[in-house]
């Protein structure tokens, strides 16, 4: 029953995890963009290249949360603090720098903290869901994955809300310190740590069901990458919808948060591979809608928000918990795990900024600007096109794992 209970703290710091992640890129490019005069295809490049520097930095990561398992609770303390003022540097009104300079530094200092802590937290959660019993890992994953997208929704949404006021982000990233500072307090007896353990990297890699599942998240988290990194600009520039950006974000979340439960029952049940199936044939079926919408259409694609949301929630809980009872049944290196996690996870981000922020940019389109025809096709099959090819891949590699145990914890 006290580990039972406990989860809410799980649920609290995924939370705050999730708000310095995936939103930073929904956010980060529009603002630095419209505030400082930054062209899109400079940032793509600077995000992707922040992103290639993970090819080293989460490995050395998970090699350094392995190594350090005696000093758990300092190592989580000191990187909770780096995160919480590279959020705050980020978005600074008066920058002491120039522009992109300043952008690169804050981002790398964020991230760093953040993929560090990602690392622990998930490693920390493969012991955790042992204790809680049969289908422990289903269930630790239920109350963190929906902690995050509580997480994610608030952070999505809560600079738009803030626009009234002079400063929404600056006040977004002081509420976001302070809600760190308050998670890292209620955690601090979470960390067990342990003796260290000598990371083995190509001994992970040379499971064939880690090395399936790490790929199958490098496909099947691309389509999210993907519209994460176009939302704002298809509300905004295909819809003509600036308005309903917010509304539709937070739709989006909140409709994966409320399915993560539903998902994770539904795999308990009939297990992970056919849920997991029936998600991505619905991601399949939302993303292929978009390519027929135009200005006005927020009506449909508010039902294809919700839908997709709902997919993205399976996603988001059904693989890291799979991917836990795989290392799990390895024998230790949780941390040295899901660095390689971590880092696939990103590339995929840093892969989508790369291709994708450039090759609009090379098509003429403009964010908030008037845009031609040529522009505004270029944006919707990237945004739509894309991601139907990235999850017709995915289906064919989730159906090449063995998951023949996936409904026993």
């Amino acid at each position: 029953m006290t580990d039972q209970v406990g989860l809410w703290r799980w649920s609290g710091f995924a939370a705050v995890l999730a708000m310095a992640g995936l939103p930073i890129y929904i956010h980060a490019p529009a603002y630095y963009a419209a505030q400082h005069g930054i062209g899109l295809g400079v940032l793509g490049v600077v995000l992707a290249a922040l992103r290639l520097v993970d090819v080293v930095q989460d490995p050395a990561l998970g090699w350094l949360a392995e190594r350090s398992r005696a000093w758990r609770s300092q190592g989580v303390a000191l990187a909770v603090l780096v995160m919480a003022v590279a959020m705050l540097a980020l978005f600074w009104p008066n920058l002491p720098l120039a522009a992109l300079p300043w952008f690169a530094l804050s981002m790398f200092a964020l991230f760093t903290a953040w993929s560090f802590l990602s690392i622990v937290f998930y490693a920390e959660g493969v012991a955790r869901a042992v204790r809680l019993g049969p289908e422990g890992h289903l269930r630790l994953a239920g109350w963190r994955e929906g902690g995050a997208l509580v997480g994610v929704c608030l952070a999505a949404v809560a600079p738009l809300v803030l626009t009234g006021f002079a400063q929404p982000y600056a006040l977004f990233a002081a509420g976001f310190a302070l809600l760190a500072l308050l998670t890292l307090w209620t955690m601090r007896g979470e960390w067990r740590g342990g003796a260290a353990l000598p990371p083995d990297f190509r001994g992970l890699l040379a499971d064939p069901g880690v090395r399936g599942l790490l790929l199958l998240a490098l496909a099947n988290g691309a389509p999210a990458a993907v519209s994460s990194t176009l939302f704002l600009f298809f509300v905004e520039d295909r819809l003509q919808s600036p308005s309903a950006a917010g509304p539709l974000l937070l739709l989006f979340f909140l409709s994966a948060a409320v399915a993560v439960p539903l998902w994770t029952r539904a795999a308990a049940r009939h297990g992970i591979r056919h849920v997991l199936t029936a998600a991505m044939l619905l991601a399949l079926v939302a993303f292929s809608v978009t390519l027929s919408l135009g200005a006005g259409d927020v009506a449909i694609f508010a039902v294809i928000s919700a839908l997709s949301g709902a997919a993205m929630g399976a996603d988001l809980s059904l693989l890291p918990a799979q991917f836990a009872r795989q290392l799990a049944r390895s024998g230790g290196a949780e941390a040295a795990g899901f660095a390689l996690w971590s880092f696939m996870s990103k590339l995929t981000l840093g892969l989508a900024a790369l291709v994708l922020l450039p090759v609009l940019d090379l098509q003429g389109f403009r964010p908030g600007q008037p845009n031609d025809a040529k522009a505004l096709v270029a944006l919707t099959l990237a945004y739509g096109g894309l991601p139907c090819l990235l999850k017709l891949v995915s289906l064919a590699l989730l159906w090449r794992l063995d998951l023949t145990e996936a409904s026993h914890a």
